[in-house]
């Protein structure tokens, strides 16, 4: 694990006074929610560089542009980077960010199921339509992802877009990203008269999306890297389901050793948050 001078806990330990009276309700209603200021300027500017450094030192994507399939224009995806340096690990472990979470989700606690950064380049393809749990054995719908950009993230460069409401549809739930979950699923989101939303982010703005909301992002038409942070936290109660694809039975290696019907009490699915600590 590579080991950078430690940042100050600072506010990642500190409550996160921004969630407003109807936050909640909003997030069970829309299935996201689009919070200000989750982190200063500064916090983001010192993990920027830590987490760009990490991408670029694991990714292991070496096709030109032209040469990927949609699912690799999309972005650079590197998973699990809190299990390879200390400071990022900091991070992702952050009382503040599980703290919404689990205030959002409506739980006492929640757990780590992994975290993965999501790097646009310039030039770099849409993210196709799709719900994030078609990924995930897990036994409920209590859980959720926080996507974190690490810059200022105008139209042009592509920042996470959400159709209102989609969480509460179980058609097109079988559909991993690809060319087909795209067509098929903004076909449904227009028959459906689902609201396509689409926001630019500030520094430091995050949103946090359920598992089965249907979302997708545009191409980067800018200069720079749209650099994210993403940690998918779900319910410490949650339990492992039995795999319904293929793709869920190979993310059973979040949790090893945690068989169906288990919660996944594991060194890599600590809690996070506890409001009872």
């Amino acid at each position: 694990m590579t080991t950078t001078a430690q940042a100050p806990t600072g506010e990642l330990d500190v409550p996160y006074e921004g969630l407003s009276p109807t936050a909640v309700a909003d997030f069970n209603r829309d299935g996201f929610v689009h919070l200000s200021g989750v982190l200063s300027a500064g916090t983001v500017a010192r993990y920027e560089p830590v987490i760009t450094s990490e991408v670029i030192r694991l990714d292991t994507q070496h096709l030109p542009l032209s040469e990927r399939d949609t699912y690799g224009r999309a972005f650079l995806q590197v998973s699990n980077l809190w299990r390879e340096n200390e400071e990022v690990k900091r991070l992702v472990f952050a009382r503040r960010l599980a703290g919404i979470a689990a205030a959002l989700l409506g739980v006492h606690a929640v757990r780590l199921y992994h975290d993965q950064a999501l790097y646009k380049e310039p030039g770099g393809g849409i993210t196709p339509w799709h719900a994030d749990q078609y990924y995930w054995p897990l036994s409920s719908d209590r859980c959720l992802t926080i996507w974190l950009p690490l810059q200022e993230t105008p139209l042009d460069m592509g920042p996470l877009a959400f159709a209102r409401g989609s969480h509460q549809l179980s058609h097109g739930r079988d559909l991993p990203i690809s060319d087909e979950s795209e067509t098929r699923l903004r076909q449904v989101v227009a028959e459906q008269d689902f609201e396509d939303v689409v926001e630019p982010f500030a520094l430091g703005d995050a949103s946090f999306h359920r598992g089965w909301t249907f979302h997708h992002a545009g191409p980067n038409r800018g200069t720079q890297p749209r650099r994210v942070m993403t940690v998918i936290y779900m319910d410490a109660g949650i339990r492992v389901a039995e795999p319904t694809n293929d793709n869920q039975a190979r993310d059973r290696d979040w949790m090893p050793g945690a068989e169906v019907g288990q919660v996944p009490r594991t060194p890599l699915n600590p809690v996070l948050y506890d409001s009872g600590k």
